[in-house]
């Protein structure tokens, strides 16, 4: 700034504010493997998203050629990830995966574990009529794939306070319509999780879940009536609206990461307030 007083002039130097950093998000340069991903309705497409807009580096999976096909259309809006063909029924398939991950990103700080699977025929009808095999089925893909993913990842957490995820949903301690054998498996997912967080919290590693409200996925396209279900939540919820998978993406990067740091073994119900309700 330049002034003139009288025929003296002087200059006064203005002062100049520090540019403004860009806030370091708690997920930032953190590796996440992102377990479930089918199109862009996934509940883990919405947890990808979120992890991967706070700075979060990807590891994804996909099931088979015809799902990774489908997931390389994705992956652009995430950066072009990280990603590996892997069964969660098939044990070479997960130590593979982790192996390589291993070897590539150098380890492991968040899993999402977002993979449920029961035969269409299972969900309808009584419970009584669930076969063995229907049963078995759900069990694996649904519940115990989340112990055999945690075994072969939670090495590469050791010193990087890891932390992981599994999604559920409410039919896992209320009964619903249709869901019988899922039901079912998602408590035992849920089980699963509280023990697991009981073997790994004194290795510094978090286990908790997210229960999600009903949300129009490939896997409730499964689900009889699922339709009716969307509609009475949302009537019924003290939001009256379902949850989003962004609304989801967001409560599950809030537990995975340190700001959740004291927060283990515990289910987390973002349903807009349904799971709240008597009636």
């Amino acid at each position: 700034m330049h002034l003139e007083v009288g025929a003296s002039s002087f200059c006064i130097p203005l002062l100049q504010r520090p540019a403004k950093q860009p806030r370091r998000t708690p997920v930032q340069g953190k590796v996440a493997a992102v377990f479930g991903i089918a199109n862009h309705r996934s509940i883990a497409w919405g947890i990808a998203k979120a992890l991967h807009d706070s700075g979060c580096r990807l590891a994804l999976s996909y099931q088979n050629e015809r799902m990774g096909q489908k997931l390389d259309k994705l992956a652009s809006e995430l950066g072009d990830p990280w990603r590996r063909e892997c069964d969660v029924t098939d044990e070479g398939a997960v130590e593979s995966f982790f192996g390589e991950l291993r070897e590539e990103l150098g380890g492991l700080d968040y899993l999402v574990h977002s993979v449920a699977f029961a035969k269409r025929e299972e969900l309808a009808g009584e419970y009584l009529n669930t076969s063995w095999d229907g049963f078995a089925l759900a069990q694996e893909v649904s519940a115990y794939s989340l112990v055999r993913l945690t075994r072969h990842a939670a090495p590469l957490m050791e010193g990087r306070n890891g932390s992981i995820i599994a999604l559920s949903y409410l039919g896992s301690v209320r009964v619903v319509p249709g869901y019988n054998v899922m039901g079912v498996a998602k408590a035992s997912l849920e089980s699963s999780m509280r023990y697991l967080a009981t073997d790994l919290g004194p290795r510094g590693v978090r286990v908790n879940a997210v229960s999600a409200g009903p949300i129009r996925t490939l896997s409730a396209s499964g689900v009889a009536g699922f339709t009716d279900m969307l509609q009475y939540a949302a009537e019924r919820a003290p939001l009256r609206r379902n949850v989003t998978i962004d609304e989801v993406g967001k409560a599950v990067r809030f537990l995975l990461s340190d700001d959740a740091s004291g927060i283990t073994g515990q289910v987390l119900y973002v349903d807009c307030g349904y799971e709240s309700m008597g009636m």
